[in-house]
């Protein structure tokens, strides 16, 4: 079993690294443009190996496509972070023509490969891959809402002062500010939310979590990595091992939720083929506005990708 990730950046590093912990795939594989960059990172992270008590070998290849041939998944992290002042929307010009190009080389050496796409502006970058590999939607999607969720739980323990392994809860829509954090799906230890926060203070969160992203942008001067490179891990895992959990991803709906023809981020089942099932909720009426609001913010975008016309 190999695992592929394109781009040695934080993000890629972070999920090989992740990855490579886990000990469930035989060898991960890390691509970069930029000379030594992913086989200094690589040997940093198979020397640890010993320490961390792990067998998967991972090898690191400069602008080397062909040492990712047979890859079972791949993980695009290619393309330019936010910087300060910088939305995601901002980078389309730029990372659309990289995804696209990276997209080419991953398929035509792992034609079977399951596609993760974590470059932004998400949703949009999740389309161009697909409209590049010309494959089953299920096998190309995108990594935003395991992410956004993970800052939502990791929000309401510190508020609440409980483990974050106790928090459930479902995110949906586009990667960004117009995201659908669904405090009525969200649970501790099956306890609803609102029963344990005050409303005033869950909005306040829910608002946080929708700019999470920029928060660290602002402090750091750049994206983040952690926390994004591990939601990519854990859903690689989840296709590796064939667990069929259910996460929010970024996926393909064709009259889902009353949406066709967008990737947007909504419940689905990840398994060996990719994406199994995606699971509609029962949303209510204010909800669906939101939901609604993401998408027609996540289709502008599209049609600037729509009308770069990229080569095939």
């Amino acid at each position: 079993m190999k695992i592929s990730v394109i781009g040695a950046g934080n993000v890629g590093a972070t999920c090989a690294d992740v990855v490579a912990r886990g000990n469930y795939a035989e060898e991960v594989v890390l691509l970069d443009i930029k000379e030594g960059l992913a086989e200094g990172k690589a040997l940093d992270i198979w020397q640890a190996a010993p320490i961390n008590y792990y067998s998967t070998r991972v090898k690191g290849v400069t602008n080397d496509y062909s040492a990712t041939a047979g890859s079972s998944v791949v993980v695009i992290t290619s393309g330019i972070p936010r910087k300060p002042g910088m939305s995601r929307d901002d980078l389309i010009g730029t990372n659309a023509n990289i995804v696209a190009s990276v997209t080419r080389n991953v398929i035509e050496h792992s034609p079977n490969a399951i596609i993760i796409v974590v470059s932004n502006p998400l949703d949009v970058m999740t389309y161009c891959a697909y409209l590049t590999a010309k494959v089953d939607s299920r096998r190309v999607f995108g990594m935003a809402g395991i992410l956004d969720t993970a800052r939502y739980r990791a929000f309401l323990a510190s508020e609440i002062g409980c483990s974050p392994k106790d928090i459930q809860a479902v995110l949906m829509g586009g990667h960004g500010d117009t995201m659908v954090p669904l405090p009525r799906y969200t649970t501790v230890s099956g306890i609803p939310v609102t029963e344990l926060v005050a409303a005033d203070r869950l909005n306040a969160i829910v608002e946080r979590t929708k700019n999470g992203g920029g928060e660290l942008v602002k402090l750091m001067g750049t994206s983040a990595w952690y926390a994004p490179g591990a939601a990519a891990a854990q859903m690689v895992e989840s296709i590796v091992r064939n667990e069929q959990r259910i996460y929010p991803c970024c996926a393909w709906l064709q009259g889902e939720y009353g949406l066709t023809d967008i990737y947007l981020g909504a419940p689905v089942v990840l398994g060996k083929n990719g994406i199994e099932k995606i699971i509609e909720l029962q949303l209510n009426e204010d909800e669906k506005a939101l939901l609604n609001q993401s998408a027609n913010a996540v289709k502008d975008v599209m049609s600037v990708l729509d009308g770069m016309n990229l080569p095939a």
